[in-house]
């Protein structure tokens, strides 16, 4: 039987790349995002739909209520969505705006996990619970704090969630993934605060910002989150991968 895996975030950049990496290392994916017509390529390229909410409880369960009754498993949760909200400084940031974050980046990640670990431990196959921070998980970042905060947050309940699942002794795996300068729709959408409001030049940012000189491709990230996913990493729990062209090695 083919193994199962769930991808939130799917409609586009790393979510979209991993749904793709995914199915063709012969899992059954299915793609979770809210705007499922968005994903119509990912379905003609083999993929199950879902449209998901990550912020809302009724909607994560009724992901997975779908996919207990249609699999009766899940081997895989990769928690993706996520968004990225810049600021000139944390004394201009809106409450709204830390909030919304959080919610997604931070309760989604929550949701996801709370209600796949569940199905996980019923079918009991153990499994691989892969969560999306990033470099801005590792260390602080200027105009970005609300951001920060809710990727330092995915590392640490990452941790947290690693140990109670080795205590369980349930088989699931649990670690992070950390980006560093990928070409997606966040970093994109960052407000360039200089004024300009125009997308930041990742390709300069790259040069400067990289130790290998050039930007991450979504399907960098894909790669890793495969490995995570699959027996090779079986030994692997509570800790980090870090695909960053090294920039936090300096």
């Amino acid at each position: 039987m083919n193994k199962v895996a769930l991808v939130t975030g799917a409609s586009s950049g790393i979510g979209e790349a991993t749904v793709r990496r995914l199915l063709a290392a012969g899992y059954k994916v299915y793609a979770g995002a809210r705007r499922v017509e968005r994903m119509q390529p990912l379905r003609q390229a083999g993929a199950e739909l879902l449209a998901l909410d990550v912020t809302e409880d009724a909607s994560m369960l009724a992901a997975i209520d779908t996919i207990r009754s249609q699999d009766g498993r899940l081997d895989v949760l990769v928690n993706n969505a996520g968004i990225g909200l810049g600021a000139p400084s944390v004394t201009t940031m809106s409450l709204a705006d830390f909030r919304r974050q959080q919610a997604i980046n931070v309760e989604g990640v929550f949701l996801g996990m709370k209600h796949g670990l569940l199905l996980m431990r019923e079918a009991g196959h153990g499994g691989s619970i892969v969560n999306i921070s990033s470099v801005a998980g590792l260390r602080g970042a200027p105009m970005l704090a609300g951001y920060c905060a809710s990727k330092g947050a995915v590392r640490l309940m990452t941790k947290a969630v690693a140990l109670e699942c080795a205590a369980a002794r349930d088989g699931v795996r649990v670690n992070s993934v950390h980006p560093g300068i990928i070409e997606t729709p966040i970093w994109l959408g960052i407000v360039d605060t200089g004024g300009a409001n125009a997308p930041p030049d990742l390709d300069a940012i790259s040069t400067m910002a990289v130790p290998l000189g050039v930007k991450g491709v979504p399907e960098d990230i894909a790669n890793g989150v495969l490995w995570l996913a699959g027996d090779e990493s079986r030994y692997v729990t509570g800790t980090e991968l870090i695909i960053d062209g090294g920039m936090t090695a300096r």
